[in-house]
């Protein structure tokens, strides 16, 4: 099973950095016992092309999934074609393009189109060609599907079922890459790793700015998620068809509900500072909070920044909303700016940052800015264990996760004053062994009597 990236044009050699691979050299990997391997077979100014292909061992992913295979496994095609099992093992080789998060040098090109062809196979799908035809047609592509010839001992001729899929189409590298990542497993009979939230997570991230927009969103949606219960968390709050039981809140939701709670308790929360703002969702409902009388949204990236603003544009207006202030800004940089405020939140941000560099971050925050309240949220390594993932890490950029322990030793060690009282907490469901999902750690900075 393999994929092929071909790009013809003027500085095609640019794909080459957003892959994070040198065209000289053969990538090679041993992914859960799996042989993922990726190789440039051209390299010129106006040509460049790519395969990363699997040598999957089946022996190994029946003995590694335990008892998600049947007992057609040894027989059965799925670690062969080009499937979800496909696309879960060459994630880690194309990470960095599919994050858009190449040299600093190269970033520029992430969003640059490229005139570029895609092709990947076998596939083993119970759609159609015209089905197929009509998930990639609309995503500008030109597709193309190939149904090879078999030739048997004795001279006859058969077209097998496999099909081998050929897009093209002029588009960004990270966004073709994340679409079929999205589409593939949808051409796919099924999955092969329980469907959860995270699965969700995954889809939105990587449907980001075009799965809305699809003729086809409900059809993917649910070939994607498979499950009605799956499905709805997703597609409910938007029709208001599914039952009460069913419409479920997301774990990111239930961040920002718990984190707006939580200042929302605070005696002290007239200035916010939301640091990682992002696209503005936390701090947008950071400006319904009764008392609050500024906020501060901080982001370095200027697309997410585009799409905060637009965000707090609609909802400008509205009854008790404070429009947050957006500020361009960098964890690594002291701003006075956000010297002395009430609140400083830090949603999910810590665990992008290399783990020797946050200390320094954290001294810049405590004892530089010394906010009166801190609130820091960051994933539980624990829970993991509770999702069938096929990487590290609950994201690519992550840098780091830590346990309950970890992550509570890590917080006492930044306290070494004893200025801070620390409380800890969790978000999302609680596993009696695993504990939540998300861990909190509050910063209460003590009175000092003059």
């Amino acid at each position: 099973m393999q994929l092929t990236i071909r790009a013809v044009g003027e500085n095609v050699q640019v794909i080459s950095h957003l892959l994070a691979k040198n065209p000289n050299n053969l990538y090679e990997r041993n992914q859960k016992g799996h042989a993922v391997r990726l190789f440039f077979s051209s390299f010129t100014e106006r040509e460049v092309e790519a395969t990363v292909f699997v040598a999957p061992d089946s022996l190994e992913l029946v003995k590694n999934q335990g008892n998600q295979y049947d007992i057609t496994h040894y027989i059965n095609d799925r670690e062969f074609a080009v499937s979800s099992i496909f696309i879960s093992l060459i994630r880690t080789a194309l990470g960095t393009a599919l994050n858009g998060q190449p040299k600093e040098e190269y970033i520029k090109w992430v969003k640059h189109p490229f005139d570029l062809e895609l092709s990947f196979g076998p596939v083993a799908s119970g759609l159609s060609d015209h089905q197929i035809v009509d998930l990639f047609e609309p995503l500008g592509f030109n597709v193309s599907i190939n149904r090879p010839q078999i030739e048997y001992n004795f001279n006859l001729k058969s077209k097998s079922s496999v099909r081998f899929i050929t897009l093209k189409g002029r588009t960004p590298l990270q966004m073709a890459l994340r679409q079929i990542f999205v589409l593939i497993p949808v051409l796919d009979n099924y999955k092969h790793y329980f469907i959860d939230e995270k699965e969700i997570e995954k889809l939105e991230r990587y449907g980001e700015g075009w799965l809305d927009d699809h003729p086809q969103k409900s059809f993917i949606l649910k070939k994607a998620l498979r499950f009605k219960n799956v499905y709805e968390l997703v597609e409910g709050q938007e029709k208001d068809t599914a039952a009460p039981e069913m419409r479920k809140i997301r774990l990111n939701d239930m961040r920002y509900e718990k984190i707006v709670d939580t200042v929302n308790g605070f005696e002290n929360k007239e200035s916010i500072v939301d640091l990682g703002s992002g696209e503005g969702k936390l701090s947008t409902r950071l400006g319904f909070i009764p008392g609050v009388k500024e906020i501060l949204a901080v982001e370095p990236s200027e697309e997410a920044s585009i799409r905060a603003m637009e965000r707090f544009a609609q909802a400008e207006g509205k009854d008790y909303f404070i429009k947050p202030t957006q500020l361009w800004g960098s964890l690594f940089y002291y701003d006075e700016r956000l010297k002395g405020k009430d609140v400083i939140i830090l949603c999910e941000v810590i665990e992008h940052i290399d783990e020797e560099r946050l200390s320094k971050v954290f001294q810049t925050i405590l004892q530089d800015y010394r906010p009166k309240n801190l609130v820091v949220t960051t994933p539980n390594k624990e829970y993991n264990a509770l999702y069938e993932m096929d990487t590290e890490f609950r994201h690519g950029d992550h840098r780091f996760e830590w346990s309950r322990e970890e992550f509570e030793a890590w917080c006492k060690a930044r306290n070494e004053e004893g200025e801070y009282e620390l409380i800890f907490d969790g978000i999302g469901e609680l596993d009696e062994q695993f504990g939540f999902p998300t861990q909190m750690c509050i910063f209460k900075r003590k009175e000092v009597s003059e």
